[in-house]
């Protein structure tokens, strides 16, 4: 059955799910990113007469897609189009006046140059039926949404999710949300840019709490590294490093330099030549240019930036083995290569040898893969959670430890394993057969909670305490616990590298 939402910029016809949720899906929150907008920051869409079916998803940012290794792991996005700066609302309670419910606005991972808010393991359905008003979003990736632009502009795809946030700010409440009760969640490159926006002034008053899923705030670019960036990567492209060369270019050819550009990164000797972005990962990232991003995320936040914003912050306990395990390289990897990689990042032999007492009989893969979990993932998150204890925020850390079936179990508690539990969506490939219910309905309850009150508490599960002198974990698996500065020993290794 259909619903119909009355808007001043135009009607949206919605229509009713199984799970006792309304779905608007293709809500244009900009104009099209492309043409005189190409490179420009977001703006206003335009509006319509009449009613528009919001029945079926926009398309994607252009993107490059993942790796052969990753296929049947990561699902990839829909078709990519110009018309890409959409949104999807899911709620219990469409109309005005109906209840005031509180909004969880999720923003997508993918490196910052892959992913939609379109993919199915993030369908907001069974999360707005536990009583909140779901969204999700695309914002621009790659190139297109995170160069530092020879004119000076930055962070387009930061700017994208703020103008989605003035959306929910100005018409969510058409939908039966609070726009004065809005969290803002996201995994990885998602999570990175939460942390971003919750020092950013034009974001400031958009959100009220934040959760924060394997990423936090160490993760950006000074200028002098993404001009850099910006340069090579024209030159890659065969294009002029100017503004008006970049968006002249087709999308495709600048994924392709991007791709060029990350295989160069990976090969780089010189840890400081790319920043953040060494050893290939990613190219780009949040650019702290000062004016959009003042300073680093982390440090901003240490100097008590967004101390209003309640946060849950956590990672899973196997982040980093998702980019060693599928592609046969955790195989291949031998201890004086782990030993070099240790030593890159600031640790000695006699580290390593902690990691190893840790894990008795783990194979020069297996340490990688934890030492690379700490060093991307787990201290940037315990760092963030320190900065903001000692400003007396509310700040709540999980660590996530349910390991997946899938590739024989050798996969452990990667990267993105939890998105599927969260959401409810248990059809997600990453997360193998008959993955637990009862673990998804702990989660669900717990983030909405959170949404709810700014307390993360559910039936069954311990309380969760703030993280503090304590350093209290929430341990989310098989098992839900509250466990005491888990990993101690390692974290005391990195004390004092950033």
């Amino acid at each position: 059955m259909d619903v119909v939402v009355s808007r001043p910029a135009g009607a949206l016809r919605g229509r009713w799910r199984p799970e006792g949720v309304a779905a608007f899906l293709g809500i244009p929150y900009a104009a099209p990113p492309f043409g005189p907008r190409r490179m420009r920051p977001p703006a206003p869409p335009a509006g319509w007469d009449g009613v528009r079916d919001a029945l079926t998803p926009g398309p994607s940012a252009p993107q490059p897609g993942y790796s052969p290794a990753m296929a049947g792991l990561l699902v990839e996005a829909r078709e990519a189009g110009e018309d890409c700066l959409h949104l999807n609302v899911w709620t219990p309670q469409p109309g005005p006046g109906n209840g005031g419910l509180p909004v969880m606005v999720w923003i997508h991972g993918g490196a910052f140059r892959n992913g939609a808010g379109t993919l199915p393991v993030y369908d907001g359905a069974r999360l707005a039926a536990e009583g909140v008003v779901c969204v999700t979003l695309n914002y621009r990736l790659g190139p297109e949404g995170f160069l530092l632009l020879p004119d000076g502009t930055a962070n387009l795809g930061l700017l994208d999710q703020i103008a989605a946030l003035e959306w929910v700010r100005d018409n969510i409440a058409l939908f039966g949300g609070d726009p004065d009760n809005v969290t803002v969640f996201g995994e990885s490159a998602g999570a990175i840019s939460i942390a971003a926006l919750m020092t950013m002034p034009r974001a400031r008053g958009l959100f009220r709490r934040a959760i924060t899923q394997s990423g936090a705030g160490h993760h950006s670019h000074p200028e002098e590294i993404a001009r850099r960036i910006t340069e090579r990567l024209a030159s890659l492209a065969g294009v002029p490093a100017t503004t008006e060369a970049l968006a002249a270019a087709e999308p495709e050819r600048l994924i392709a330099a991007d791709t060029a550009l990350r295989a160069e990164m990976a090969r780089a000797a010189d840890a400081a030549e790319w920043g953040e972005s060494t050893g290939g990962g990613t190219s780009v990232l949040p650019v702290v240019d000062g004016s959009t991003l003042p300073a680093r995320p982390v440090d901003a936040i240490a100097a008590g930036a967004g101390r209003e914003i309640d946060l849950i912050t956590g990672t899973n306990s196997d982040e980093f083995r998702l980019f060693l395990v599928p592609s046969g390289m955790a195989e291949r990897l031998t201890p004086p290569m782990v030993e070099a990689v240790a030593g890159a990042y600031g640790l000695d032999p006699a580290a390593v040898a902690v990691y190893a007492e840790e894990r008795p009989g783990a194979t020069p893969g297996d340490l990688f893969a934890a030492l690379l979990t700490d060093q991307g993932y787990r201290l940037p998150a315990i760092r963030l959670a320190e900065a903001r204890a000692s400003r007396d925020a509310g700040t709540y850390v999980y660590e996530f430890t349910r390991a997946t079936p899938v590739l024989g179990g050798a996969l452990g508690a990667c990267h993105t394993a939890e998105i599927g539990f969260v959401f409810g969506n248990l059809a997600d490939p990453i997360l193998g057969e008959n993955p637990p219910e009862e673990l998804s309905a702990r989660m669900r309850a717990l983030w909405t909670s959170f949404a709810r009150t700014g307390r993360p508490q559910a039936g069954g599960v311990p309380e969760w305490p703030v993280y503090g002198a304590g350093r209290n974990v929430m341990e989310l698996g098989e098992e839900t616990a509250v466990a005491v500065d888990p990993g101690r020993r390692e974290r005391l290794l990195w004390e004092g590298i950033r």
